[in-house]
């Protein structure tokens, strides 16, 4: 017993605190009680001191207590096991040289996206000076069939392009893809016929469908989930980038040189920013030795067997290879992948459908308010109109920008509400500000210019948001190796709205009048909110995979 109290005594009295050496921080003596205990609960590891075994007779046992995680670290590692969360390394567990790497990467699809609209623009503003120049015989009515060809070429390539480049590098995809469509405004100066204009634009269209299916992949293998809405929207900015830019460089070309210029000009950008691409772009962190920035959270660990069992997470040695040769069997065809992952998703479609109304509005606003301010609400001429209606594309970016990161931060208060889900709160939220602000311009008098102008604006803060989050959505609803086919299919469902917009809108305003025309973008809009309200709790891929491997485990 005397022993026993001193043993029990010496260990009460060498307790570690705050000033104790770093050998004694890990450690402390306690009670037999307390030994019996821990012992039972098997979460401590023996280790006898030796030199204190040799100045003491009484035998003493070390016992070294394993890190306690915080109250913060338990309650996460229980929500998401509960709840199917990923699990995010924060910016201080990035690994060294990460962040630089991944900010060359996005700072690259920004530019390089930007570049394919300038090549996609430059038409528009060279046009003009085609049609002045009476050695090609070029009317408005040859232009119209150059640019009806376009869409369609365009919308066909983007679904064919993201299904097909599912087995390809995005970033050589985006890279070459870039330069092509380059290559194609070079040849188009050196034309002098209809047949090779049309040609040649019709090649471009093609190209362009390179470009959005890359970025989406790119994008959803460098950001995780709670970040990526933020760095969406901020990647579509390349659209007003490189609408802002094709004016100043395809328009000014065009007038100082000739409309040659106008195409030969954004080629040459596009090809020195190609090869820039090529060089500086990556698929994934991976291709570049660092870890995923995400994966689904960690199932339990099994126990491991006793030294020399020949069995190891329920299998035995000899049937790894089988195993190895099953996980083989499960890679899929292009159409299959297309058809289990893409096409039989009923969300997809949901996606699509109103992706398609999102772009009848769009267009619809874009093609023509100029025609609605001059035709009824009696503005002098074009260019006063246009001047009113120049606030779309700056009140897109900025809503853009914002819609991405409210998103992002529903999806880190979300807790296991889908994450998709939270996006679709926020595309509903906006969808219902387009309507407001589509009644406030019918009703604003041709006299209140300013506020024509600030109408026009929110109307683009509200819609380009949607349009943004709408592939976001589409791209993070399936897996990695689909978020190409995903962005391909929707964008094609999205450019089939965009040309509903054109000459049945003109049918409507021709035999209907301006009402109409309104009434019918809001029809739009209704359907749009009609269309996401069963999606407000969808969740992700990453959530659904979590969630099976947590009931699996």
């Amino acid at each position: 017993m005397a022993i026993s109290f001193a043993s029990w005594s010496l260990g009460a009295h060498t307790r570690p605190h705050s000033r104790s050496p770093p050998w004694r921080n890990s450690t402390k003596m306690i009670s037999p009680r307390e030994s019996a205990n821990i012992v039972e609960h098997k979460q401590l590891v023996r280790k006898p001191i030796g030199a204190w075994d040799k100045s003491f007779p009484v035998s003493t046992t070390w016992l070294r207590y394993p890190e306690r995680p915080t109250r913060t670290k338990l309650n996460a590692a229980a929500s998401s096991a509960a709840t199917g969360n990923v699990e995010e390394p924060s910016e201080e567990e990035r690994p060294k040289g990460f962040l630089l790497r991944r900010w060359i990467v996005f700072i690259g699809i920004v530019v390089g996206y930007a570049c394919f609209y300038l090549t996609r623009n430059s038409l528009t503003y060279t046009a003009p000076v085609m049609v002045a120049d009476p050695t090609l015989n070029i009317d408005i009515t040859m232009v119209g069939a150059m640019t009806s060809i376009f869409p369609i070429a365009y919308g066909m390539s983007k679904f064919v392009s993201g299904v097909l480049g599912a087995r390809l590098s995005p970033a050589k995809l985006l890279a070459f893809g870039l330069m092509a469509t380059a290559a194609v405004n070079i040849m188009f100066g050196f034309g002098a016929s209809l047949a090779w204009f049309c040609f040649f634009w019709a090649m471009n269209g093609i190209l362009q469908g390179l470009g959005g299916p890359s970025c989406a992949r790119i994008l959803t293998s460098w950001f995780a989930t709670k970040e990526r809405g933020t760095y969406w929207g901020m990647w579509n900015i390349a659209h007003n980038l490189g609408g802002f830019a094709a004016p100043l460089l395809a328009g000014t070309a065009a007038r100082m040189y000739g409309w040659q210029w106008g195409m030969w000009a954004p080629g040459a950008v596009g090809v020195v920013m190609g090869v820039l691409l090529l060089l500086t772009l990556r698929d994934s962190p991976e291709s570049v030795g660092y870890p995923p920035v995400e994966a689904p959270a960690k199932e339990k660990e099994q126990q491991q067997p006793p030294e020399g069992g020949a069995k190891e997470e329920g299998l035995t040695k000899a049937d790894k290879p089988k195993a190895e040769a099953g996980s083989e069997e499960k890679e899929m065809t292009l159409l299959e992948n297309l058809y289990k992952n893409v096409l039989s998703n009923p969300y997809i479609w949901g996606m699509a459908i109103t992706y398609f109304f999102i772009y009848v509005v769009r267009q619809g606003v874009t093609s023509w308010s100029v025609f609605y301010l001059m035709k009824a609400k009696g503005v002098a001429d074009a260019g006063t109109a246009a001047v009113r209606v120049s606030g779309l594309e700056l009140g897109g970016l900025f809503g853009s920008l914002l819609a991405g990161r409210i998103s992002d931060y529903l999806i880190s208060r979300a807790g296991d509400s889908g994450h998709v889900g939270k996006r679709v709160q926020v595309v509903m939220g906006y969808t219902v500000g387009i309507a407001a602000m589509l009644l406030a311009f019918s009703a604003v008098p041709a006299t209140m210019g300013a506020l024509q102008w600030v109408i026009v604006f929110m109307i683009g803060f509200f819609l380009y948001g949607p349009q943004m989050l709408i592939g976001l959505c589409g791209a993070e609803l399936v897996g990695p190796k689909s978020v190409g086919a995903s962005e391909g299919f929707l964008g094609w469902i999205a450019y089939l709205g965009a040309a509903n917009a054109g000459i049945p809108l003109s049918i409507i305003v021709k035999n209907y009048g301006w009402g109409a025309y309104f009434t019918t973008l809001l029809g739009a809009c209704a359907v749009v909110l009609l269309l996401l309200s069963p999606m407000v709790n969808l969740k992700s891929f990453v959530q659904r995979e979590a969630k099976a491997k947590a009931k699996a485990a």
